[in-house]
This record gives structure tokens, C-alpha cells and sequence, in this order.
């Protein structure tokens, strides 16, 4: 049977995603990613070239993944929250690589925060026009842009980063119950903010 790289790669991916999600970068063992992806470990340096790149592909093709599975809608703010929150919930993963990335990575800018950045500022162009505020210049628009978004994200993502409390502020006796009670808080907040973003920054600006 003849070898193939690709699917080796996928395999590594997968078995390393979920190394990375369970025990972080610092936790996380590439002999352990081999056993479970059925690959030597040399495959893995050669592929990705260190646990390091390793993780900071995988944390990327996972951002990108949601980026291309839910598109921001300007116009529809609160359906688009509704999908990113869905998303997030089917994919548990992220949140923990996120979370494991905030613990353990260097503050330093680097090659693959670029990169994000780069596709986060296309986001936020599609969101300039939300909120009324045509009457404040670009700079402004796009800050107020940014802002929502980073705030919107935040929204959605606290619910599965502290999934216990949540539960338990909220007084329901599963997650299930708690996250179906969140979905529709964050969607109905998400429209609000997104209607009120342009003049909050108009207030700030004058």
C-alpha cells in the first residue's frame, strides 16, 4: 500500500488537536500524538517542524474554519451570533486552545498573529456599516467595528469557557439548559449592541 502523506498529515492534525485541547502546549507529548495518529515522530517534525508550529497551525486552521463556516452578516447581527454560538458548541476544542494559548504562549507578536489579525480586519470591515454610524469617519467606524466584534466574541465565548458556571448562575440543573437560556440572551444583547456601536463611539469621539 502505497504511503500517504496527506492523509498522515490529517491524522496528525486530528490526534494533535485533541492532545492540545486535553493538556496544552507546555502538556502535550508528540509521542503521544504519534501513537494515536499512527505516525513516527519524525513525521511530525518534518510536517510541522516543532510542537510549537505544531500547535499555532492548529489553532489557526481551527479560526479559519469558523471564519469560513459563519460569515458575519451586517445586516444580521443577531442570526450570525446565533450561528457562532452553535458553531463554538459543536467544537468545544477551540475555546480550550484558546484558553491554553492566553496560559502559555509568548506575548510577542509572531508570524501567526499576523495572519489572524489579517483575516479579524476583513470581519471587521464587514461590520463598519452596522449601527448608524455613517456620520463618523472610517477611523472611527472601524474601531467602532472592532470593538463589537471583540465584544460579541467575548459574549459567545464566556458561556463555553466556564461552562460550570454558568449553569450555575443561571440556576439550571444541565449545561443543555443553561446554554439554550444563553443563545437566546446573546443574540438578543448582540442586537442591541450592534445597534447602538456606532453612537456609542460617536459619544466617545465627540
Amino acid at each position: 500500500m502505497a504511503y500517504d502523506a496527506e492523509d498522515t498529515r490529517r491524522r496528525i492534525f486530528d490526534a494533535a488537536a485533541a492532545e492540545f485541547a486535553e493538556h496544552g502546549l507546555a502538556g502535550a507529548r508528540v509521542d503521544r500524538i504519534a501513537t494515536v495518529a499512527r505516525a513516527n515522530k519524525q513525521a511530525i517534525y518534518l510536517y510541522y517542524g516543532s510542537k510549537e508550529k505544531l500547535f499555532a497551525a492548529i489553532l489557526r486552521a481551527k479560526l479559519e474554519e469558523v471564519r469560513l463556516c459563519v460569515a458575519i452578516d451586517p445586516d444580521a447581527v443577531g442570526e450570525t451570533v446565533g450561528q457562532l454560538f452553535d458553531w463554538y458548541r459543536e467544537h468545544p476544542e477551540l475555546i480550550r486552545l484558546l484558553l491554553w494559548e492566553a496560559l502559555e504562549a509568548c506575548d510577542e507578536p509572531d508570524e501567526s498573529e499576523r495572519k489572524r489579525r489579517d483575516g479579524f480586519r476583513e470581519k471587521a470591515r464587514r461590520l463598519v456599516d452596522v449601527g448608524g454610524a455613517h456620520h463618523l469617519p472610517e477611523a472611527a467606524r472601524v474601531r467602532a467595528a472592532q470593538d463589537l466584534l471583540f465584544t460579541l466574541m467575548g459574549l459567545i465565548a464566556w458561556n463555553f469557557a466556564v461552562p460550570k458556571m454558568c449553569r450555575t448562575i443561571l440556576d439550571e440543573e444541565t449545561d443543555q439548559a443553561a446554554l439554550a437560556r444563553r443563545r437566546e440572551t446573546v443574540i438578543e444583547a448582540a442586537r442591541t449592541l450592534a445597534a447602538t456601536a456606532g453612537r456609542l463611539h460617536g459619544g466617545v469621539s465627540g
